[in-house]
């Protein structure tokens, strides 16, 4: 088993809901368990600021999944969610992003996944809610989640409850 962790984020919709909902497909997953959640965070857009707040979480998985058919997984969850990815709208709206963030201490550069995530270090909307959930978890090459959030800015970004 390996712990992999996944960055949750949505801005349309019932964006809140939606990441409720996200928790349980992943909680479905083949060869996994759902060791953990966060609570939801409203974070400001990111990227592309004209757009709405974000609802972003983090959950942690057990799972025998290797990381490319665990990436294939949150593909298909985002799927039913509605998402459409449009490669000329990078940082744009979405229904539902999921990002394998870190699987366990590997570090896996394929041309459709990087892991740990590339900007995972520098994003406070993605280490707040992994830092709740697993701060000793290691960013390899960036030290532990722990320290990490230590060095963003997290102004604007608040917890929601679950």
């Amino acid at each position: 088993m390996t712990l992999a962790c996944i960055g949750l984020g949505a801005n349309l919709g019932d964006a809140a809901q939606t990441l409720r909902a996200a928790f349980a497909a992943l909680a479905q997953l083949p060869g996994s368990r759902l060791q953990s959640q966060s609570q939801l965070y409203s974070t400001p857009a990111w990227g592309n600021p004209d757009q709405p707040a974000f609802v972003n979480a983090a959950a942690v998985l057990d799972t025998t999944l290797p990381a490319p058919e665990l990436l294939e997984a949150l593909l298909e969850i985002e799927r039913r969610f509605g998402r459409v990815r449009d490669p000329a709208a990078q940082w744009g709206p979405r229904t539902l992003d999921l990002d394998l963030l870190l699987y366990g201490e590997a570090v896996i550069d394929l041309p459709q996944l990087q892991v740990p995530h590339p900007y995972l270090h520098e994003r406070a909307f993605a280490l707040l809610p992994l830092a709740e959930i697993a701060p000793e978890a290691v960013i390899p090459g960036h030290g532990r989640v722990r320290d990490a959030v230590m060095r963003v800015e997290a102004s604007g970004i608040a917890p929601i409850g679950g």
